[in-house]
């Protein structure tokens, strides 16, 4: 059983990576339905969450079903990210998650994301400050290093346990990799076999079919997986690779009919959430994963993503399920 605290995840966890402008309420209640066993929030900036902006404190919005559940936190100033624990601990989740991982320029280039990896002694210390705020177990999210000739992982994992940490995420890439090469999951499964190591290590990158999840869970000995991209437009993906991992045996791919049903949920609880208006705008960046591969689509992916009413959009899932099945 693996367990963060006294949070039990289950034999072999499967987690919904937190992924800015994808991973709310909507699809997070999807992704639940499915068996992931552990997600968090969109991260949450610090500066934005202490300055009150909507669209961060919004972001503090969680459903009990969806326990365990961490919220996750970014910035660069220490004090900053000690108010921003205070704040997330009053929304009451079960973990607050730090994001030591997240590549892009505008994050990185004030030190927080993974630029902090540049700085591992205020990387240590900032998690020990926000470790000593919160009486909520915390977890990290990072990279194996910012660079080819920094991948201080092993070294890093060990430090940040030391002050108090009960769980680590790796992404087996640097920063200066971003998304592309190969995730190098050797250097992970070699923080997981650290003997002076006794927090759960899970895994991220590259994970993107059933098959391969069984074969790197066996393969480098982690203790769960954190998918992000693939359960895009694919949110039934927990529930194959939990499939394989019990039978050995791929589960018959999801029919049309049971895509559109799955997309019409997730439309109709955008709408309940966000209201008629964004509902259907912020849908839009979903239709294309939801869909992909199917022939001659665009015709209908256009009109997805231009029609604005609801009951219109609800008229043409229904037409996917006439044409295609």
């Amino acid at each position: 059983m693996t367990k963060i605290r006294n949070i039990e995840l289950g034999d072999f966890p499967l987690i919904l990576a937190p992924m800015e402008d994808v991973s709310d309420p909507p699809f997070r209640a999807l992704c639940k339905k499915f068996g992931a066993d552990l997600m968090f929030t969109e991260f949450i900036s610090s500066e934005g969450l202490i300055r009150d902006a909507v669209k961060s404190t919004q972001k503090l919005d969680f459903f009990e079903y969806e326990r365990p559940l961490g919220i996750q936190i970014f910035g660069h100033d220490v004090e900053s990210m000690r108010k921003t624990t205070e704040i997330c601990q009053r929304a009451n989740p079960d973990i607050i998650d730090i994001n030591y991982g997240c590549p892009v320029k505008k994050v990185t280039r004030k030190g927080a994301g993974c630029g902090i990896l540049q700085d591992i002694p205020k990387m240590v210390s900032m998690t020990a400050e926000i470790v000593k705020q919160t009486h909520l177990p915390v977890t990290v999210k990072t990279r194996l290093g910012w660079s080819e000739d920094t991948k201080y992982i092993v070294e890093i994992a060990e430090r940040l346990q030391d002050i108090g940490i009960e769980a680590i995420s790796i992404h087996g890439r640097t920063r200066q990799q971003m998304y592309k090469g190969e995730a190098d999951w050797s250097l992970i499964a070699e923080t997981k076999n650290n003997p002076r190591l006794h927090i759960p290590v899970f895994g991220n990158g590259d994970i993107d079919t059933p098959k391969k999840a069984v074969e790197y869970k066996n393969r480098y000995g982690v203790d769960g997986i954190m998918i992000g991209r693939a359960t895009i437009g694919n949110p039934w993906f927990f529930d194959e690779i939990k499939h394989f991992i019990k039978t050995g045996e791929e589960k018959p791919k999801i029919s049309i009919a049971e895509r559109v049903e799955v997309v019409k949920e997730h439309l109709r609880f955008s709408l309940e959430w966000k209201g008629d208006k964004l509902g259907v705008v912020e849908m839009r960046r979903h239709y294309s994963n939801y869909f992909k591969g199917i022939d001659n689509f665009k015709p209908i992916r256009m009109k997805l993503v231009t029609l604005d009413e609801p009951q219109e959009l609800f008229s043409v899932l229904n037409e996917i399920v006439e044409v295609y099945s």
